[in-house]
């Protein structure tokens, strides 16, 4: 992977210098054609890429591994890398750790992890992402399943603070690249969420920072009212609050940064640069274009082996369950396994995280060799690749990105 001369950090004070109306886009790496789609896109407009890969999506592998491709860090960036030199993307491309912190996977915060263990796992993923090459860590320790409710502001701060300081340690020590920092969450248990709980932890937070000579982050999370569920943005964006929110973390420096922006609205989203909304995340989003690309493709191919095989995968792997509507969620496995419909809506929703699965990959080969013979079409990946970057193009148009890699220029 190259090293770019421009840290995230410093885009997000070229933004706030110049006033550019731009919010730039952080785009979940769900899949090998998400990836090549959003490059391709990003070559083609000259607007940054962020990449922002959680810790269940990519990871160590002595830490459980992720579900993407079965990537670790490393293998992560080589592919990336690989991918960008194929199209030659030279633009700016920054890998991100989205949600990185204690708890931050499925596993370690369904077994209730010590704290030590939770820190200590926490530490080793951060850890391979520096040696990755990673340009924007997410230091997000907001979650604790041994204890009810949220987790103290004061215990979020502390840990922030440990964990930038361990990862600055490492800089140092091993002569690694500097990075960029992102703090806070978009989950109302993080406890931000009036204007005054928000500008008190970033006090808090760079007062503590200071103290010990740390940077000061690139981005802070705060709550707009966003939340997806399924195939939807089910809540209601508050553009006031994001408006003061934005403000406020202007005022320190920071940029603003929203999550669960899948889904919204054209309306709303057009709006996000004049709010001062810097940078907003997508990405499930990106995943079910793809996988209802690949339905459409067997429908028309009368390929029932693929769907059958995605649908019985994406059923199995149960993580639909954190993404039922409110109304769905008393339902039953066999209640939904008896319901076609909700199937589908699962089906599409969840068919990214079984991509890599050995059945799924066998049946997307077969589907990929029928559409070809029947003369569907010559390149089954381009069309999934173009239903990508329709989606992608909703965001760079809403958000002002189109060219403005010229204007980050010093």
């Amino acid at each position: 992977m190259s090293v770019y001369s421009k840290s995230l950090r410093e885009v997000v004070t070229i933004l706030q210098q110049k006033d550019l109306k731009t919010t730039l886009l952080g785009i979940g790496p769900m899949s090998e054609i998400v990836i090549r789609a959003t490059l391709e896109l990003a070559r083609d407009m000259q607007f940054p890429v962020m990449f922002i890969a959680s810790r269940n999506q990519v990871d160590s592998n002595e830490l459980g591994g992720g579900y993407v491709m079965g990537w670790d860090q490393m293998a992560f960036s080589n592919a990336i890398g690989s991918i960008a030199e194929q199209i030659k993307f030279d633009g700016l491309l920054y890998l991100c750790r989205d949600h990185g912190g204690p708890w931050q996977r499925d596993n370690e915060k369904a077994d209730k992890l010590p704290l030590e263990d939770a820190m200590k796992k926490a530490k080793a993923s951060y850890l391979a992402d520096l040696k990755a090459g990673f340009n924007l860590l997410h230091i997000d320790p907001t979650k604790d399943p041994r204890v009810s409710g949220a987790v103290q502001m004061d215990t979020v701060i502390e840990r922030t603070i440990e964990l930038i300081g361990y990862l600055e340690e490492q800089i140092q020590k091993l002569n690694l690249p500097l990075v960029s920092y992102e703090v806070g969450t978009e989950e109302t248990a993080g406890g931000l969420i009036s204007d005054s709980a928000f500008e008190t932890f970033i006090e808090k937070l760079l007062n503590g920072l200071d103290k010990r000579s740390l940077p000061h982050p690139a981005f802070i999370v705060g709550q707009t009212g966003t939340l997806v569920k399924m195939n939807k943005n089910v809540g209601t964006f508050d553009a006031e609050t994001a408006r003061n929110l934005c403000r406020i973390a202007r005022k320190y420096g920071l940029g603003f940064k929203e999550h669960n922006a899948d889904y919204l609205s054209p309306e709303i989203l057009k709006i996000h640069p004049d709010l001062g909304i810097t940078g907003a995340n997508v990405a499930p989003e990106f995943g079910l274009e793809e996988t209802m690309a690949l339905l459409k493709l067997a429908e028309i191919g009368s390929d029932s082996e693929f769907k059958e095989t995605i649908q019985k995968s994406a059923f199995e792997c149960k993580r639909w369950k954190k993404w039922l509507f409110k109304e769905d969620a008393h339902l039953t496995e066999k209640e939904i396994a008896n319901m076609p419909e909700k199937l589908a809506e699962i089906t599409a929703v969840c068919g990214h995280y079984v991509f890599d699965h050995d059945d799924v990959q066998e049946a997307r080969r077969k589907l990929y060799k029928n559409v070809i013979e029947q003369k569907i079409t010559d390149s089954p990946e381009t069309v999934l690749i173009d239903a990508v970057k329709a989606s992608i193009m909703k965001y760079v148009d809403a958000f002002n990105l189109k060219g403005i890699n010229q204007n980050l220029k010093k």
